[in-house]
């Protein structure tokens, strides 16, 4: 079984670069067909195991890695923070039928930046590399909002349970109009809430409070990965 497959072509300036890994062939080809709908988005290269990823990733240096976490020769898991290191331009989306929350915390803890269900490939894959490019976070919204939905292990500071919904929803990727779709409330109400976090956790960044739900269990692997 062909493990690798290399395109030949110098892919298109301003384009975001993808590697795909799976170890089925069909479900790569569909996934291609997917992503290269899109005038944006171009799959440089092919991999079926986690050996021949490696060798596509430290040889493209891609945008996004397209992960599959069940690979012959590995854990998906396992090798999201050594690929990280070896090219740390390069993040990473999880393509899986894991639907366990345990494995997403463990996944974004990991490093990764998106965490999409191989159901949901087709409505969510484009938005998750889109995302993870840009440096923002994806997850399916029905895993996002079941672990959003757990109780914390971590400290959440002064928040109220209210805007501990919310951080953890914007530690998840999600958007203020996403967010007030799944909670309930409006956009404005969303960002009034998202305001009085920040000024509560002194954080201004996306990224800060990413890293203050990880380090406090609300996201991360603490909770339960």
């Amino acid at each position: 079984m062909e493990q690798e497959v290399r395109h030949a072509y110098e892919h298109e300036e301003g384009k975001i670069t993808i590697v795909l890994s799976d170890d089925h062939a069909v479900v790569r080809s569909g996934l291609k067909m997917v992503l290269e709908k899109e005038q944006d988005l171009e799959v440089v290269a092919e991999a079926g195991d986690l050996d021949s990823t490696r060798r596509c990733v430290r040889g493209y240096h891609p945008d996004v890695l397209v992960l599959d976490l069940n690979l012959p020769d590995g854990s998906g898991l396992d090798a999201i923070a050594p690929i990280r290191e070896e090219s740390p331009q390069t993040q990473i989306v999880i393509l899986t039928m894991q639907q366990e929350p345990a494995f997403a915390r463990q996944a974004l803890s990991s490093g990764a930046l998106g965490y999409v269900l191989k159901d949901a490939a087709s409505d969510d894959l484009v938005v998750a590399v889109r995302r993870a490019a840009a440096g923002d976070s994806y997850l399916t919204p029905r895993l996002g909002a079941r672990i959003a939905s757990e109780p914390p292990d971590g400290p959440p500071g002064d928040l109220s349970e209210r805007e501990l919904d919310v951080l953890k929803l914007i530690a998840l990727g999600h958007t203020n109009a996403e967010i007030a779709g799944q909670l309930y409330l409006s956009v404005r109400t969303v960002e009034t809430h998202r305001a009085h976090i920040q000024a509560k956790l002194r954080l201004s960044t996306r990224a800060e409070l990413v890293a203050y739900a990880l380090d406090n269990g609300l996201i991360g692997s603490g909770s339960g990965g």
